[in-house]
């Protein structure tokens, strides 16, 4: 594995970007404590916080560990600290003042904190910093499309992978592990980041004929045969068996950076009915793209989705059985594995050269099977162009 650093450049030009948002919004000063956040403006993860001036240096403050923090990160100002209650004292010293309004995580910050932040800073306003992160991580510069291209190498290879070794008589779960284990070896890191407090981050959804059939779909499947009702997800106890369709959706994440995929496999064949879904699933997907440009809104993808699920009729099955269908047929990808903007319906963000997605059109038969697909794709300023590498096929193994 190589030596990873997010260069000083990157740090620069993402703490300039917030700024200017700051600014736009009389805010005064953004205290960031996720972790995910604090990688991006900082460079390290090393448990702390970064407080960001609107304008001026950031000031990033460690409670450990402060010799790899100061190795990661390029900032300027770096210093170690006992206890939260230092840094009101800090952040004057260091920036001249304590601010009069201060952006705070509110998505992702427990109530608890924010209290106690109140009574350390007792005479500060605070704001909800969360829109203006997402929308600076929002737009990929060309060094992070290059680390997911990476992650999408990986995937590409896990992928090849299943290939070469999926056969009846393997369980679901045990088959996940299997694959698990060979994308750890190739340099996944394992834990996906989820920013969305009751969404729990793991690698695999593994659905096999009438496991894919009972899901709640997407990103939050309620899996087949031997699921506890303690995680009712991803995969089961199922037997893996030929002739039935399998749908795998994998997610890996290298270096910060996630890629998240689907396709379809079968062992010796599929059933006709399933392989004609899996092509129009694939027959959406490549339209949606063709559709990609700059200035076209979310919400128009969305509903050119459902038109070509409509006029290849799949309307009934597309994104969930009747009464249960989700609203989404894409979101947006990077650090984390659900970022903002969403390919949904009536959303009016407008894609942006730099904005990286998953965009995942899938189909539930209800009592039978699923089939769909999920591939990585960047706005650019031609069109919508592919990250993933794995081929956008049916798998018959």
């Amino acid at each position: 594995m190589e030596e990873f650093k997010v260069p000083e450049s990157e740090i620069i030009a993402r703490r300039k970007a917030i700024q200017k948002e700051m600014q736009a919004n009389n805010i005064d000063g953004t205290f960031i404590s996720q972790r995910v956040d604090q990688f991006y403006f900082t460079g390290t993860a090393q448990n702390g916080y970064v407080y960001i001036p609107a304008e001026g240096e950031p000031l990033l403050l460690i409670k450990k560990y402060m010799p790899r923090a100061m190795v990661e990160s390029p900032l300027r100002q770096i210093v170690e600290i006992g206890s939260i209650k230092e840094v009101p004292g800090l952040i004057t010293d260091y920036c001249g003042k304590l601010p009069g309004k201060m952006g705070l995580e509110f998505d992702v910050l427990p109530v608890k904190q924010f209290n106690f932040y109140r009574t350390i800073f007792p005479a500060v306003t605070f704001v909800d910093a969360s829109a203006y992160i997402l929308k600076t991580r929002m737009i990929k510069s060309t060094w992070e499309i290059e680390q997911m291209e990476k992650t999408a190498e990986l995937s590409r290879a896990t992928f090849a992978y299943i290939r070469e070794i999926i056969q009846p008589g393997f369980t679901e779960m045990e088959f996940s592990g299997i694959i698990d284990t060979f994308s750890r070896k190739h340099g996944h890191g394992a834990q996906l980041r989820i920013r969305d407090y009751q969404t729990e981050g793991y690698t695999w959804h593994i659905l096999s004929g009438k496991s894919g059939g009972i899901v709640g779909l997407l990103d939050s499947p309620a899996s087949g045969e031997g699921t506890s009702a303690a995680f009712p997800c991803g995969a089961g106890n199922k037997l893996l068996a030929a002739d039935e369709p399998i749908m795998i959706d994998f997610s890996a994440v290298m270096n910060g950076y996630h890629m998240d995929e689907t396709r379809m496999f079968a062992i010796g064949s599929m059933p006709d009915k399933a392989l004609k879904a899996c092509r129009a699933a694939i027959e959406i997907h490549d339209s949606v793209l063709k559709k990609v440009k700059p200035g076209v809104t979310t919400g128009e993808l969305f509903l050119h989705a459902e038109f070509m699920a409509e006029s290849l009729g799949y309307a009934e099955y597309f994104l969930g059985p009747p009464g249960y269908k989700v609203s989404f047929t894409g979101h947006g990808v990077g650090l984390e594995l659900v970022e903002p903007p969403f390919i949904a319906k009536g959303k009016k963000d407008l894609l942006e050269t730099g904005m990286v997605f998953a965009l995942e059109p899938k189909m539930v038969f209800e009592g039978e099977f699923s089939a769909g697909i999920e591939s990585v794709f960047v706005v650019t300023e031609k069109g919508g162009r592919l990250l993933s590498k794995v081929p956008a096929e049916i798998f018959i193994c």
